[in-house]
């Protein structure tokens, strides 16, 4: 059985940067230091991104094949190394070229 990311969680994720994002956006420009939620929706360059369910779901599922693939190359390092356990400097190894692969 697949685990899958929950679907509305990548939403809230995505939410939170776009706020960020349009914060700096607006703080660079304004000067200003309101709230991002003060502001969403206030004027037309400043009105909230959104993603369509698909684009979600895509998303989710991009991650966890990044998280799967990350997982099993890590296994694979530890077990050459004759460890049976994945450990942080498995991970760190194995993070650039997987970086470089996605």
């Amino acid at each position: 059985m697949e685990a899958n990311f929950d679907h509305e969680l990548i939403y809230a994720i995505f939410k939170n940067i776009w706020s960020k994002k349009a914060y700096e956006r607006e703080k660079n420009e304004d000067g200003e230091t309101s709230k991002p939620e003060d502001r969403a929706g206030t004027s037309k360059k400043n009105r909230p991104t959104s993603a369509n369910s698909h684009a979600v779901k895509l998303s989710g599922e991009l991650l966890r094949l990044f998280v799967t693939e990350a997982v099993q190359r890590a296994a694979t390092i530890a077990e050459v190394e004759g460890g049976n356990k994945i450990e942080a400097t498995h991970l760190e190894r194995i993070l650039p070229q997987l970086l470089l692969d996605f």
